[in-house]
């Protein structure tokens, strides 16, 4: 398990870009995506949709992940 960022890339509405996430996020990320019944490219797109300008998507989708696990241990 690599803690250096990993770069993929994603489809947002049509539109390739970059994302950088460590390898445990990728993997989280794809399990919940999973889960949810939808490609990571839609659940990276409603991230997107609803993160504030003042945050990068590599970051909104970390505290996504992060907030899904907190929200499911109850805290």
């Amino acid at each position: 398990m690599s803690l250096r960022p990993v770069k993929h890339s994603l489809t947002l509405r049509g539109h390739r870009t970059s994302v950088s996430l460590e390898d445990p996020f990728w993997q989280a990320f794809r399990e919940i995506a999973a889960a949810q019944g939808k490609p990571i490219n839609v659940l990276a797109a409603e991230i997107d949709a609803s993160r504030g300008v003042e945050a990068g998507l590599a970051s909104a989708i970390r505290v996504f992940v992060l907030a899904h696990y907190r929200d499911k241990a109850g805290t």
